[in-house]
């Protein structure tokens, strides 16, 4: 009887650990890996005239939890630095450096991110990336703007007094058309592939599967 108790326990305890990965999966699963560039390859580009990071980076679009990959050579590295280091390629004081020859980067909040290489004339030849992480709305709820109130651009004065002895005039009447405008329709951000809204189904019914089995085995 203490054996059979003793497996229950050891049953429960696994199933736990097993639905707090889960949990854990569902929180890094929309996140994404970029490689700096679309290769990874963090090198000097082969037309020192061209922003050729940075026109990858405008056309990504980086969010919170995301990382940022690079593959180096043993004699260069990579810079994170503020903006004024970015445009003068300043390398003596970087936020953060790293030399291991494969680097990855995660954005922990949204804003502007400068990386530059370590080699000042590489960051001279244009080795150098800015990337912008979007704002984080997943936890706002965005609703329809007011309309403003009407305005009458064409309001006819107030009549003269009458003279004395005479009844003044009514005042013309006018009537203004009030149409309210609509409520401007929630933005809605693409998914970033497919393949995640796949995986979070998937994930999500397992963990509801073995969180079931949970509360069947207590």
């Amino acid at each position: 009887m203490a054996q059979m108790t003793g497996l229950r326990a050891n049953r429960k305890v696994l199933c736990i650990l097993g639905l707090f990965n889960i949990l854990l999966m569902l929180q890094n699963v929309n996140c994404y890996e970029f490689k700096v560039g679309g290769s990874g390859d963090w090198s000097v580009p082969m037309d020192p005239n061209a922003n050729n990071y940075n026109q990858w980076a405008e056309r990504s679009r980086f969010q919170i939890g995301d990382t940022l990959s690079f593959h180096y050579s043993d004699k260069d590295s990579v810079l994170l630095v503020n903006k004024a280091d970015f445009d003068n390629c300043n390398t003596a004081s970087p936020i953060e450096k790293y030399s291991d020859g494969h680097s990855v980067f995660k954005f922990n909040h949204s804003g502007s991110y400068y990386f530059i290489s370590g080699v000042h004339d590489n960051c001279v030849k244009n080795q150098k990336l800015h990337v912008v992480v979007m704002a984080d709305r997943s936890h706002n709820t965005k609703t329809g703007a007011s309309p403003p109130p009407p305005s009458v651009d064409d309001v006819p004065p107030a009549p003269a007094p009458a003279p004395a002895g005479e009844e003044a005039p009514s005042p013309p009447t006018s009537s203004v058309e009030i149409i309210p405008t609509p409520a401007p329709s929630q933005e809605s951000s693409p998914p970033k592939n497919g393949a995640s809204s796949i995986v979070m189904s998937f994930v999500g019914s397992t963990a509801a599967f073995v969180g079931s089995s949970i509360l069947l085995g207590f």
